[in-house]
């Protein structure tokens, strides 16, 4: 492997992945592992969380699997435990699980947006707190938070998921300024609209993937296995000079608005 292609390596380090039983954290898990990273996917789907490791085994890969429910704090301390135990280290952590719900505003009940927020910000709050531990100690960490799009546009009937995710910026930027001393780096991606398991009931609609595509430079959605390559950059010595960034992986959609052109 040649000289620039090897800052790019993650051989012998060790990647928690939240989310990782489908869609975006699934796909980033398997980016992850293909860069020579043990990775360990977590989620609370264990039949899907097997099915995801022999995917990445039989792809040459490196994977075990830790069942994980992100809204109990005890667990996430004991998953960080578990994870330096097993593994002797935590160097990457890569927060991207998350839910959403469509709800008018006038119809949000208090125990949905708790819920919420709980799943999308408090548990990356609680994860990067425990992993910042061991990283900061052996003066190497990077920490990975998955916004969306949705943290810097608004959406109607989305008010507690645009908020959960507005808040990861900025616990990110938090984040990286505290850690940065201790060349810990914490940064944020923020997928566009891509094709998953989650967005089904929106591609299902008919003329609303053509609608969503036509907004975008690139005039499409996105694929997840996209989304790996920025996610090792930010996982590896590539990205040694880079913390409390932003990064948008939306096709353009956040930065410019397309009104097709009359016909």
């Amino acid at each position: 492997m040649s000289d620039v292609l090897q800052i790019f390596s993650l051989v012998g380090r060790t990647a928690l992945v939240t989310g990782a039983s489908r869609g975006l954290g699934r796909a980033m898990a398997a980016a992850l592992a293909g860069a020579g990273a043990h990775v360990i996917l977590a989620a609370r789907d264990e039949a899907k969380l097997a099915t995801a490791q022999t995917e990445i085994i039989e792809t040459g890969g490196s994977a075990s699997i830790l069942p994980l429910e992100l809204t109990d704090e005890r667990a996430c301390i004991e998953a960080v435990r578990a994870v330096e135990a097993d593994h002797g280290k935590l160097d990457i952590l890569l927060n991207n699980a998350g839910i959403i719900e469509w709800t008018p505003l006038a119809e949000g009940k208090t125990a949905d947006w708790r819920r919420i927020v709980d799943t999308n910000v408090t548990s990356m709050f609680i994860l990067s707190r425990e992993a910042a531990k061991g990283m900061t100690e052996r003066r190497w960490g990077r920490i990975i938070n998955i916004g969306s799009v949705l943290s810097i546009l608004g959406r109607a009937n989305l008010a507690s998921y645009c908020a959960s995710k507005a808040a990861i910026a900025g616990l990110t930027k938090s984040v990286a300024a505290e850690l940065g001393p201790h060349n810990v780096t914490c940064n944020c991606i923020l997928p566009g609209y891509f094709n998953t398991e989650i967005n089904q009931a929106l591609t299902a609609r008919p003329g609303y993937v053509e609608m969503v595509a036509g907004c975008a430079p690139l005039d499409r959605w996105g694929d997840p296995k996209e989304l790996g390559g920025v996610a090792i950059f930010l996982a590896s010595d590539a990205s040694s000079f880079v913390t409390g960034q932003v990064i948008s992986v939306d096709g353009g959609i956040s930065a410019a608005f397309v009104i097709p052109p009359a016909a």
